[in-house]
């Protein structure tokens, strides 16, 4: 299946960090890494199908943007992602 051949993952990650260089904001950084990251499992060994494989880009795509907002200290309501972000006065 095509969607298992790691090189897509690679060069679709390193399409998005192009992308993320042009359109800065931690948008697409974190699908660049979860990209990447998921070609890299496929290359070493991982044989999943493509539910899996979406599960997984999308959880370490999470991981990402959560590290990252940690990591930079995003000011409070900057990203409207949690309840208590919204609801900030």
């Amino acid at each position: 299946m095509i969607w298992s051949v790691w090189w897509v993952w690679v060069v679709a990650g390193l399409l998005l960090g192009i992308v993320e260089i042009l359109v800065p904001g931690f948008v697409f950084l974190g699908f660049a890494v979860g990209a990447v990251a998921i070609g890299l499992l496929i290359w070493i060994g991982l044989e999943a199908g493509l539910p899996l494989l979406l599960v997984l880009f999308a959880l370490m795509s999470l991981a990402v943007w959560l590290a990252l907002r940690r990591m930079f200290g995003l000011p409070s309501g900057s990203v409207k992602i949690w309840d208590r972000d919204i609801n900030d006065n």
